[in-house]
Formats: structure tokens, C-alpha cells, sequence
């Protein structure tokens, strides 16, 4: 059974690129093109069958039976430089960085949904969806000190949502979730390739949700467990060849869990015209593998628009979460050398390998009724470029002392730092056929 939905997975997969960047942290903003068109909100709003991994209750709306069929095209655009290598043999002066190019291109994220009325109480869906992931791939860029640095993290979740009615305004909801992962590594060090090849898992959990709607206003909450995802002989393996759990601090392994969320939300409609906001935390800081390269909790500020005509719908959003990414005390040592290698490891692989720093997204969308039965929709995501510098003198310092033993040469190297900038750009185009 478990090699059966691997294959299932897999295929869905397939659809897609190894560079399936999402925008807060390693997550999408929203899931389907409706939600996306306004800034990733649909806690407390319902959009159907598009909902189910959103939150659960909010499947509730569809009338009889519908499906949904979403693909997204992604196109992010990420640059990195660093002159920790540069800098062990450059006698003390700081070398120039040179931005390179990530190889990682477009990325085509499948999505598809389908809920039906059981009873007046009673729907039930399933849904299958791209909802994170990452990646970058330096393996061209030899001039940008990134150690050739290629990632690549995909994550699909299979999901059951069931919601009942209980009675006028209250609905409750809830999904039982598997998610598949795919994570693969390689890069350079100092003695060698390291090329881990991709590894896959899958893991399961839970999601819970409740909207209340009375006279035009809806309020919603939801709850998603943390997920446990372990990629065998790859983060474990990178950080052996930067030494191990003793130098780095980095403790997991190769255990790279997806967080837990908390969010609510609320939606207020006046005739055409619907407003909505939700806020949510995801716990990056509670999970393991992100937790021990720094990344802390995030709250996403979600606000949207809907203007609704006969036959078709505008849609507006805004989406700010501050970067989970916190940059870790990577400076040259005082009174020792290395004594900060931890914390410039830390820094050198979140903004090489997994650089999720992006923190502003302006969104704009619309329907289309093709028939009464058929609904096009589609959204367009702009995300505007951020950079970000990070201390590696440690990782410069370390590797010296490692090489030479000279307490004296490692703490003579120069500052370096990690330096990455990123943007992106997403057109989500969806089709929804109610039976």
C-alpha cells in the first residue's frame, strides 16, 4: 500500500522542477488560484473544494459536487555570493563577493480538489497539492564561493477533509494529512564533493478548523499539526563533512519536520463586496531540523478583496510575514578561533540552500464563469526582491585552523559573510466543474 501511494505521489511530482520555492519560510501563501488572487486569506472565507487544506470546515460551501484542478508557475530568482573560501588564503584582506546565479528556474506546482454534499450536514473531499518547498543549485556558479551549493525540497500533501453543519452558523471541519518529501543535497567542501542524492519520506498528520458565519460575517480558526519528515543521508550527512554535531550544534540530523500553524481569520460580505484577514503562526522554532539552524516562529498578515459580478469575480490581497531566517553569531573569534564556526555554518547554509527570506507579496486575480457548471481563475503573485547579509568569519576562521593548526593564521583571515538576494513571481491558473 505505502509503495502504491508513493507511486501516486511521485507521479504528481513529476510535474514539476526541483526549485518549488514557496514564500513564507518554505510554505505558499495560499492554496489554489482563489486564495492566492487574495494574499493567501480563506480561514474564515470559503472557496470550495479549494479549501480543504486551508481549513477543512470551509468545504462545507460547496452546493452539491465540484472539482478543482490548479497549476501554478513559479518562477523565482535568487542570487548568492560569499568569500568564506576566498578569504583563508587571501593574507588578510577582504575578498571582493560576486553575486552568481541560482540554476533552480520555474517550477509548475500541481494542485487538485474535489468535495461533495453527503447530506445537508455532511461533505466530504479529498485533495492532493504542492505546499512547500525549496531549492537552489550553485553547481554553475564557480565564481560566487557558494560551494556549489544545490538544493532541492518538495513537499505534497494528500488530504481527506470532512466538515458537518452543526447547526445554521457553526461548521466544524477536519483532515487527516500524508505528506510525501523529497530533499536532495550536494555541494563542495574543502576535501571534497559531497553529493547525497535525494531521499524521500513520508509522514502524517491532522488538521482541525471551525468557521461561524452570522449576517455577513465570518469568523474562522484552525489548527495544523507538525509533521515529522526524515531525509535519510542528507542534512546529516553535509553537516558531518562541516564537522559534525560537535562544531556545527546542529543536533537533528537528517529529521527536517514540517511546523505546526495556528490561524484565524475573518471574512465580512456587503452585497458585491467581500473584505477578509487572517492572521496565523507557523512554529519554525519548535521544529526539529529548522529549529537548530535558527529559524524562529513566523506570523503571516493576510488581507484580501472581492468584487463579485453575474458571471465573473476581482480579486486583490496582500500578504507580510517577516522572515523566519534569523542570522546567528557567525563574527571572528576573540579569544579563540572558531569560536563562532556554529553560528557562520548556520548562516552559510540557510541563505546558500534554503534562503526562504522573502517577506512581502502583492496579489491580483480573477473568475470567469465559462458556463454555469465551469469557472476559470487565476491569480498573479509579485513579491519584490530582499537581500540579506550574513557573518561566515567563523566558517573562514574554522576551516583555517582545521587545515593548519595555526591559532594565529585562523584568527587572522578576514570578516566574510554569506550575501543573497531573492524575488519571485507566481501565475496560478485554476478550473472548477461543479456536477
Amino acid at each position: 500500500m505505502k509503495k502504491t501511494i508513493k507511486l501516486a505521489v511521485i507521479a504528481a511530482l513529476a510535474l514539476g522542477t526541483t526549485s518549488a520555492f514557496a514564500t513564507n519560510g518554505d510554505l505558499m501563501i495560499g492554496q489554489g488560484a482563489k486564495a492566492r488572487s487574495m494574499g493567501g486569506t480563506g480561514i474564515a472565507k470559503s472557496f470550495g473544494s479549494e479549501s480543504a487544506l486551508v481549513n477543512p470546515a470551509n468545504i462545507s460551501s460547496v452546493k452539491d459536487m465540484e472539482a478543482t484542478l490548479a497549476v501554478t508557475y513559479f518562477v523565482p530568482d535568487v542570487k548568492l555570493g560569499s568569500n568564506a573560501q576566498a578569504n583563508m588564503s587571501s593574507g588578510g584582506v577582504q575578498t571582493p563577493i560576486t553575486l552568481g546565479d541560482s540554476g533552480s528556474g520555474t517550477s509548475i506546482i500541481p494542485e487538485v480538489y474535489f468535495a461533495a454534499k453527503v447530506n445537508d450536514k455532511l461533505t466530504a473531499g479529498i485533495a492532493i497539492a504542492g505546499t512547500a518547498g525549496m531549492g537552489t543549485d550553485y553547481t554553475n556558479a564557480v565564481t560566487s564561493g557558494a560551494f556549489k551549493m544545490r538544493t532541492a525540497l518538495s513537499l505534497l500533501k494528500v488530504a481527506v477533509p470532512v466538515s458537518y453543519n452543526i447547526n445554521g452558523g457553526l461548521t466544524l471541519g477536519a483532515a487527516a494529512v500524508m505528506q510525501y518529501g523529497s530533499l536532495e543535497m550536494s555541494h563542495d567542501t574543502l576535501s571534497g564533493n559531497i553529493d547525497n542524492g535525494a531521499s524521500t519520506d513520508i509522514g502524517y498528520g491532522y488538521e482541525v478548523g471551525l468557521n461561524y458565519t452570522n449576517s455577513g460575517l465570518t469568523i474562522g480558526a484552525v489548527y495544523k499539526s507538525a509533521i515529522a519528515m526524515s531525509y535519510k543521508n542528507t542534512i546529516g550527512t553535509s553537516i558531518a563533512a562541516f564537522g559534525g554535531s560537535g562544531m556545527t550544534g546542529i543536533t537533528s540530523g537528517d529529521s527536517l519536520e514540517q511546523p505546526e500553524e495556528r490561524g484565524i481569520g475573518i471574512a465580512y460580505s456587503m452585497g458585491s463586496n467581500t473584505l477578509t484577514a487572517d492572521y496565523k503562526n507557523i512554529a519554525w522554532g519548535d521544529a526539529k531540523g529548522y529549529s537548530d539552524f535558527g529559524w524562529e516562529n513566523q506570523d503571516v498578515y493576510a488581507l484580501g478583496y472581492e468584487y463579485t459580478g453575474n458571471s465573473w469575480a476581482f480579486r486583490a490581497g496582500y500578504n507580510y510575514a517577516k522572515s523566519p531566517i534569523v542570522e546567528q553569531d557567525g563574527s571572528k573569534g576573540t579569544v579563540q578561533p572558531a569560536q563562532n564556526y556554529a553560528g557562520a555554518v548556520k548562516n552559510f547554509f540557510n541563505l546558500s540552500g534554503f534562503p526562504g527570506i522573502v517577506e512581502t507579496h502583492y496579489t491580483i486575480g480573477g473568475g470567469y464563469d465559462i458556463t454555469e457548471a465551469l469557472t476559470l481563475d487565476g491569480s498573479f503573485i509579485y513579491v519584490p526582491e530582499v537581500s540579506a547579509s550574513f557573518d561566515t568569519s567563523g566558517l573562514t576562521e574554522g576551516a583555517v585552523f582545521m587545515q593548519t593548526g595555526n591559532a594565529g593564521a585562523a584568527m587572522g583571515t578576514a570578516p566574510s559573510s554569506a550575501d543573497a538576494t531573492h524575488s519571485q513571481m507566481a501565475l496560478t491558473i485554476a478550473a472548477t466543474y461543479r456536477f
